[in-house]
């Protein structure tokens, strides 16, 4: 490559790029493509075979201390402790995501006032988008008034990393609202850009981990809802939180997307006027009370990380007046959900290829996880034979294509949820019995090989195929 040769990259997926483009050739994004720094070795000399003295020399692992349990602070906000693995770490960078007005600096400003509190050590909060005044305004109206809450508005990195010093050692956390916001002056390009937001990511990263601060970064997203920027501050940072949910409900679910420190956790919180509430059992929301059964609905149990949710999913079916009928999904995949009602109609005769079908789910809530195959087919048949499922059944299971039903990950966890919900008859794969460890006592679990031994399960039950 050439000396002053010039490199251009994509702000929105991170694809390089040869030349400048006003569309992004491969997200097809107007204006995002913009050029970056390019690194180049000394003359005379290869990169590649350039070397200095390190800085530490690598050790035995067997004699680096902190091979044990993990020391965590608690924040006081107990779903999101639990999201983050049960506590914030030592040198932890967290990138907090999620769309406009989904509540994330909300959510971070209750948590940095409960650390605050509970610690009765400095949080620092700093901002590249509201002045100190509209940040006090926010923290009022949360009743976010701890004396060591300290409140900043600044977009200069090295500015940033002097409030940080100006308050050492009795810095417990360090919140940036936003990481798109903030520049650096020894880096070429607009602040958000790809150079810049890589720039203050690793300082903020290399500060974290030599002062031992955890670090909260709020990043925006785009209209996808990835994170805005370069795919690489993913990598660079510990944690990923993302928060999202439906614009029209008040519902928003916190997910862990990357941990180093733990697993991948989900959380559930209300946005009210008063701050984000933790919904301590978020299964109640993602299903419809009713005092008797209605056609086309059937109750499964998914899993978000490690936390089991009941999820209703509902389904329509009605006459078609158009040669090609739709295929209308919400909350579930379009592919695999016009895999799952062709296995229906085979399974169950139905008949769909002049009739529209309708798949939901209910509360806002997606469904990704293979284990609510089951209540979808089953949901798709009721609807069209207009029958109901009894109140109290619920399915698990992965619908493969020739019709079998399959096991799925944590089932002890599902029929232990399930039970403990009042769904006392499950429908389950083949080998579930052996797998609940007594977790199922309570509820009467029926084994189904295929779609077609569920549909003579459930053609026994009362209810199922009575009319109106």
């Amino acid at each position: 490559m050439a000396k002053n040769a010039r490199t251009y990259q994509c702000n929105a997926c991170g694809a390089a790029a040869i030349k400048w483009h006003g569309r992004c050739p491969k997200c097809s994004e107007f204006g995002t493509v913009v050029e970056v720094a390019s690194a180049q070795a000394a003359p005379g000399r290869r990169a590649s075979v350039q070397g200095s003295a390190p800085v530490r020399a690598a050790r035995p692992v067997a004699s680096v201390t902190g091979t044990g349990p993990v020391p965590r602070v608690r924040t006081g906000v107990g779903e999101f402790d639990r999201v983050i693995g049960g506590g914030l770490v030592a040198g932890q960078v967290l990138l907090c995501s999620g769309p406009p007005g989904s509540g994330k600096s909300t959510l971070v400003l209750a948590v940095a006032d409960s650390l605050a509190g509970r610690t009765a050590r400095k949080v620092l909060y700093i901002s590249g988008e509201e002045s100190v005044e509209q940040l006090a305004i926010r923290a009022q109206r949360l009743s976010a008034t701890a004396d060591g809450l300290l409140l900043a508005d600044d977009s200069d990195l090295a500015s940033v990393i002097g409030h940080i010093d100006d308050h050492q050692p009795d810095v417990a956390l360090v919140v940036i609202d936003s990481i798109q916001t903030i520049a650096s002056g020894d880096v070429d390009g607009r602040a958000g850009g790809v150079t810049q937001v890589m720039e203050v990511a690793q300082a903020l990263t290399r500060v974290a981990k030599d002062r031992g601060i955890p670090v909260i970064m709020i990043g925006q997203v785009t209209k996808d809802a990835s994170v805005a920027g370069p795919r690489a501050l993913e990598h660079i940072v510990d944690t990923t939180l993302s928060l999202d949910g439906d614009q029209h409900s008040s519902l928003r679910l916190l997910r862990t997307v990357k941990n180093r420190f733990g697993s991948l956790e989900v959380a559930a919180f209300e946005q009210t006027e008063h701050g984000m509430a933790e919904v301590l059992d978020p299964s109640v929301l993602f299903r419809a009370e009713r005092d008797s059964p209605v056609p086309g609905t059937c109750v499964t149990v998914t899993m978000e990380g490690n936390r089991p949710l009941i999820a209703e999913v509902q389904s329509l079916v009605t006459g078609s007046g158009v040669p090609n009928p739709r295929r209308g999904v919400t909350g579930l995949d379009s592919a695999r959900s016009a895999m799952l009602i062709a296995v229906a109609d085979r399974a169950a005769d139905l008949k769909l290829r002049d009739k529209d079908v309708f798949l939901a789910t209910v509360g806002g809530i997606r469904l990704t996880d293979p284990g609510a195959d089951l209540a979808v087919c089953l949901a798709v048949i009721s609807a069209d034979r207009n029958g109901t499922m009894p109140l109290d059944v619920a399915a698990v299971g992965e619908v493969t294509l020739s019709g079998d039903v399959r096991q799925v990950p944590h089932l002890p966890e599902r029929v232990a949820e399930a039970i403990r919900l009042g769904y006392r008859r499950l429908l389950v794969p083949p080998g579930t019995a052996k797998r609940v460890n007594g977790r199922g006592a309570g509820g009467m679990l029926t084994e189904v090989t295929s779609l077609a031994d569920a549909l003579i399960a459930v053609a026994a039950m009362p209810r199922f195929y009575a009319l109106p």
